[in-house]
């Protein structure tokens, strides 16, 4: 008979959590490895969950933890689900010209952690799309961490929909072209309730 294993919650953590060996500590502690694999916000993964975490904060949901099998990056209270992609012109490896930015939009079949299975339908799973560009140009100043260096477009997944169908990517000056203007941290959550609005979105219908 197969054993059913259920999903594992995840808990948020201190970083004090050591390291150990059957409960006898070897040296180290969860916020040094940490330390050891999220020091590099510029580094293309690291400035994605970044980016995701900025969006989460500025929705009220940095409490929370990240939950990395949603089909989708985050969900409002009121249902709201939100895909975060992000962008930046300098990189942090060398460079000849600056970074033509580009994310990625493309449908995907939704995988349920619950059940370990997939929809039978390809489509984007958000009900709006943030995009995140760090548009700081300046090697010298360029810090992730600092909010007034980002720049946030906010777009309907309905309007990706109508507009680019099963397109697997958009330019930031396509999402210009389609309506989506920038605004910066603390605004996201009042962007995405007048984009969806403005389309007569409704939740769970992208």
């Amino acid at each position: 008979m197969t054993k059913i294993l259920g999903p594992i919650p995840t808990e948020r953590k201190s970083g004090e959590e050591p390291f150990h060996a059957e409960g006898r500590p070897i040296g180290g502690t969860l916020k040094d490895f940490w330390q050891w694999s999220g020091s590099n916000p510029l580094g293309n993964t690291e400035r994605g969950i970044l980016a995701e975490y900025l969006v989460a904060k500025d929705l009220g949901l940095h409490a929370d933890v990240q939950q990395s099998w949603l089909p989708f990056d985050l969900q409002t209270s009121s249902g709201i689900r939100v895909e975060v992609k992000s962008g930046a012109y300098i990189q942090d490896w060398m460079q000849t010209a600056y970074s033509r930015i580009v994310f990625g939009i493309r449908p995907t079949f939704a995988w349920d952690p619950k059940t370990n299975e997939f929809e039978g339908v390809r489509r984007r799973q958000s009900d709006v799309y943030v995009f995140a560009v760090l548009v700081t140009r300046d090697q010298s100043q360029i810090d992730p961490m600092d909010v007034s260096q980002w720049e946030f477009f906010v777009l309907p997944t309905k309007t990706l929909n109508q507009v680019v169908g099963d397109q697997k990517s958009i330019t930031l000056s396509r999402v210009r072209e389609l309506g989506a203007t920038p605004v910066p941290f603390g605004q996201i959550s009042g962007a995405i309730e007048r984009a969806l609005e403005s389309t007569g979105s409704q939740l769970g219908c992208s």
